[in-house]
């Protein structure tokens, strides 16, 4: 119980603390007018009240992520808890901040745009292509998934519930963003807090009551507790498995959405690092409500080795803890949860090419031809298993965010500050990104060797970036400087005329 309520509590210090040291940092301005009261269209740069912002970028980013992320990476033992505090409040929330303030800076630009601006304009295409699959793959995972248990849950066929969410998902993306995101949106958020809060409770009652042992922090505790820890390596694999609830890159695509609906640059603490910690405090609660409910990690292994997925867990627990009503609210958990990922993965995804081919979007029309082949293409991916598109989520995930992380240490070389905040989680999750390529399973996208060679290429990996970072940008600041001293000579060696 101890380390379940201090680690809550760093959590929420961290927002009032960090959170409010980042902003600083920053220098978000009231004074600064934001994209929306620049570029205000009524579609995509459309007003939207600062509480409903919080709640829809909590959907956006959270979905199912921080429940069935927090289960598969409790089996790797209490770690988890160092993971999930500490990449949520120095990464995590960091990465989300700054990834929805650059938006905001730059005209509610997309993460290709705003990479090119400071890491390169040689790398956009190529990211923006892959921040393209990932959003469609989150997408279809996210139509497929929630089609298949509500299919399971009715009687009825997963191929009508998969029509019934692609209509859904094909209004989401098409209509002004206050037409429906913004409406329904709230009534959402508000059940899946409930969904945490009711859990969590009950997880709180039951430990000091003594019905359940909460699992603690100790020394005996820093170790791998995976059933197969030969192929589900701690390091890295829990650092790719459970990126929800500590840090995403994913979250990146979804802030430039609420980047052009904030008519005050202050409402981005609460709006992106506020709702990165939120979602840190439902991924603590569901790990631990995991571990708990099995007994351990080990139990928790054996139920997800004997074929319980976290689908069949939330529903397991939440029937068992909260009765008739947690039936209802697990359907909801996971199902409706995935579906508000999913809608703004193809708005997302819409922005992204409407921005790349410079087409504008206020237009019907224009939202059409570019709408229409992207779900031509999911309805295609969606005939792909579950389970192959979502393992590649995963590491798509974190290599998005090494590069979302690196291109704000360069913002902040740009404006002269130092860069240490981004650069140096940056070149954590570049180590975990290459170790995992070279230690994971083929399965899973690796190349299965053996983890000390992996852990050797990951760190030179690692240093040769944070190198190459402090060089360009060493090189670029040279360049600057001589050009500008070049500039001062040959205007006093050759001062202009006066007329």
């Amino acid at each position: 119980m101890i380390t379940f309520g201090l680690s809550i509590l760093l959590l929420i210090g961290g927002y009032f603390i960090y959170g409010k040291f980042v902003e600083k940092f920053f220098g978000a301005s009231s004074s600064i007018q934001t994209p929306l009261k620049r570029m205000g269209d009524g579609v995509d740069y459309q007003e939207i009240k600062p509480w409903k912002i919080f709640v829809i970028q909590f959907l956006n980013i959270a979905g199912l992520g921080p429940i069935f992320g927090a289960i598969l990476g409790a089996a790797y033992g209490p770690m988890a808890y160092i993971w999930i505090v500490l990449g949520c409040i120095f990464m995590g929330a960091t990465h989300d901040y700054f990834s929805g303030m650059l938006s905001i800076r730059n005209d509610g630009k997309s993460l290709p745009d705003i990479v090119a601006k400071y890491l390169g304009g040689s790398i956009k295409n190529i990211l923006a292509v892959f921040t393209g699959l990932l959003l469609m793959a989150v997408g279809v995972a996210f139509v497929t998934g929630p089609a298949d248990l509500i299919s399971k849950l009715s009687g009825m066929s997963a191929s009508f519930w998969l029509y019934i969410i692609f209509a859904y998902y094909i209004l989401a993306t098409l209509l002004p963003i206050n037409k429906i995101i913004g409406k329904i949106y709230p009534f959402m958020g508000a059940t899946l807090i409930f969904m945490a809060v009711a859990i969590g409770g009950a997880l709180v009652f039951k430990g000091f009551t003594g019905d359940l042992i909460i699992p603690e922090l100790s020394l005996g505790s820093f170790k791998n507790f995976h059933s197969n820890p030969g192929s589900n390596i701690l390091f890295p694999m829990m650092f790719i498995v459970m990126s929800c609830g500590a840090v995403s890159g994913f979250h990146a695509t979804q802030s430039p959405m609420m980047a052009r609906c904030m008519s005050d640059e202050k409402y981005g603490r609460p709006s992106f690092y506020g709702a990165m910690i939120c979602e840190g405090i439902v991924t603590l609660i569901w790990a631990t409500v995991a571990i708990a409910y099995f007994g351990g990690a080990d139990g928790l292994n054996i139920a997800i080795d004997g074929g319980k997925s976290p689908a069949i867990i939330v529903n397991e627990i939440c029937n068992s803890w909260l009765g008739r009503a947690g039936a209802i609210i697990a359907v909801v958990g996971v199902v409706v949860c995935p579906i508000t990922t999913g809608d703004t993965a193809f708005r997302g995804l819409r922005l992204l090419l409407a921005d790349a081919l410079h087409f504008g979007q206020k237009p019907i029309r224009n939202r059409l031809i570019i709408s229409v082949p992207i779900f031509a293409m999911a309805y295609f991916f969606c005939k792909v298993d579950f389970s192959t598109i979502w393992k590649y989520v995963g590491i798509g995930n974190q290599v998005l965010t090494s590069i979302m992380l690196w291109t704000g240490s360069a913002y902040l070389v740009s404006v002269k500050k130092p860069h240490w905040m981004l650069s140096v989680p940056a070149t954590f999750m570049t180590m975990i990104c290459t170790s995992y390529f070279m230690v994971a399973p083929y399965s899973a996208g690796g190349l299965s060797l053996n983890p000390v060679i992996g852990y050797i290429v990951g760190t030179i990996a690692a240093f040769g970036a944070f190198m190459l970072f402090i060089y360009t940008k060493r090189y670029e600041k040279i360049k600057h400087l001589n050009s500008i001293a070049i500039s001062v000579l040959v205007e006093h060696k050759f001062p202009p005329r006066s007329k």
